[in-house]
């Protein structure tokens, strides 16, 4: 046990990253019952969808799950409502100050992990009262913090200034990659990209079989003027490269990003118009697989990762 395990009382610290479009009951619980933390990612779905989901994974699991919330969410007090009235133990919070919700949770007796991509931003998180950071690197999937800190860096950067538990999150797949982010200084591991092509991630097929194509440099972080967020190149990655070269205004760029592009690419399925993101590690995916074979192997890689670290000292 260490101190991600005994904080979230899981067999292992690994949590399954709360990703918009993936992050399904389904996945959740079953992250959880092989012995992870699974998120429930509350970022693509209605008030009444993610109590549906909440429920559903209270059946599904009796081992501990959370749900992750991005702060900038515009039903945000509802959402933390059904988090409260639903019994929701585990809150990982993030795209905002954790100062707004910290104190409620805390009142409410739930557990709270706030997401950041800087030092600056842990420190803050930190003096908020949360329970734990997640640090984020630039490899990252999805939305990324504006520095593009990697994650080699930015662990051993946050251990040093903060106290409270740290999971590092960012180009992390394997048994390998945890391994090295816990000599770093991490106490457990966010995984997304990894669990984003497995066989209970709530995106669509077509999606997932392109994660699995993805190699080195098929993933480019853009749209820093709106959020930075990295993504697949595909049609509209290419789109917005030749709109880039006009020199395109912030409203320029709002007009051809439009609505639900997300939605489109990672939950519907079309792989050319969709905004797909995933992370930099997507190159060392291979193949679709059920996410307790994916616990399973990450843990057993550590294991033997660290026998032979050990034999090499």
């Amino acid at each position: 046990m260490n101190r991600i395990t005994a904080l979230f009382n899981t067999k292992y610290p690994i949590v399954q990253g709360g990703m918009i479009w993936n992050s399904g009951h389904r996945l959740a619980s079953a992250v959880s019952n092989a012995g992870g933390l699974g998120l429930i990612g509350a970022g693509s779905m209605y008030p009444d969808v993610l109590r549906e989901h909440i429920r559903k994974c209270q059946l599904e699991t009796q081992m501990p799950f959370g749900v992750n919330v991005p702060m900038l969410y515009p039903n945000i007090e509802e959402i933390m409502d059904i988090i409260v009235q639903e019994g929701v133990k585990i809150v990982f919070s993030s795209a905002g100050n954790p100062k707004t919700w910290t104190p409620f949770l805390k009142e409410h007796g739930i557990t709270v992990v706030h997401v950041v991509s800087s030092t600056k931003f842990a420190l803050k998180a930190q003096e908020a009262g949360v329970d734990a950071i997640v640090a984020e690197g630039f490899e990252a999937g999805g939305h990324n913090g504006r520095d593009e800190t990697t994650t080699l860096t930015l662990i051993p950067m946050v251990r040093e200034q903060i106290q409270i538990p740290l999971i590092a999150a960012g180009g992390i797949a394997t048994g390998r990659g945890m391994l090295a982010a816990m000599v770093l200084g991490a106490d457990g591991v966010q995984v997304g990209s990894r669990f984003a092509a497995s066989h209970e991630s709530s995106s669509h097929n077509n999606f997932k079989e392109m994660i699995v194509k993805v190699k080195e440099g098929d993933t480019q972080l853009t749209l820093k003027e709106l959020a930075p967020v990295r993504l697949i190149k595909n049609k509209f990655y290419n789109d917005l490269q030749e709109l880039y070269a006009k020199s395109p205004s912030v409203d320029d760029l709002k007009a051809l990003l439009g609505r639900a592009r997300a939605k489109k690419g990672m939950f519907e399925g079309d792989m050319d118009e969709g905004e797909l993101e995933i992370g930099q590690i997507a190159g060392l995916i291979h193949e679709i697989k059920p996410a307790g074979q994916i616990v399973a192997e990450m843990m057993a890689e550590f294991e033997q990762a660290k026998k032979e670290a050990i034999h090499l000292g």
